[in-house]
C-alpha cells in the first residue's frame, strides 16, 4: 500500500483532476516556482509573463486539484505548493504501474464488465 492506496482503490475521478491539473506548461512552470517556496501572484505574473486573468485561471485549476493553498495578504494573495500534493500523483502512477495492474486485463466501465 502507497499512502493509503491500493491498486484496488483509484479515485478515477480525483486522478484526472490532478494530472490535468499537471497537462499545461504554465501550471508546471508554476509549480516548479512553488517549490522554491511561497510567491505572490504578482512574482508569478512578472517571471512566467501572463495575463493576470490567465494566470488565476491556471492558479484556479491547481488549486481545485489541490496542489496548492493559496493565503491573502492585504491586496495581494499568495501561493504554496500543498506539501505531499505531487506525492500523490506519483502514487498514481506508481498504482497504475504495478504488476497487478498491468496484468489485469478486464475493464469495468460504469459497472459492465468489458474484457
Amino acid at each position: 500500500m502507497i499512502h493509503g492506496m491500493t491498486t484496488m482503490a483509484l479515485n478515477l475521478s480525483r486522478s484526472t483532476s490532478i494530472f490535468h491539473a499537471l497537462s499545461d506548461e504554465t501550471r508546471l512552470a508554476v509549480l516548479q516556482m512553488l517549490g522554491d517556496g511561497e510567491r505572490c501572484v504578482c512574482d508569478l505574473q512578472a517571471a512566467l509573463d501572463v495575463a493576470q486573468s490567465r494566470l488565476s485561471f491556471h492558479l484556479k485549476v491547481l488549486k481545485e486539484a489541490g496542489l496548492v493553498t493559496d493565503r491573502k495578504d492585504g491586496r495581494w494573495s499568495y501561493y504554496t505548493l500543498v506539501p505531499d500534493a505531487l506525492t500523490e500523483a506519483h502514487d498514481i502512477v506508481h498504482t497504475l504501474a504495478s504488476p497487478r495492474a498491468a496484468g489485469h486485463h478486464t475493464l469495468t466501465v460504469l459497472g459492465r464488465c468489458c474484457g
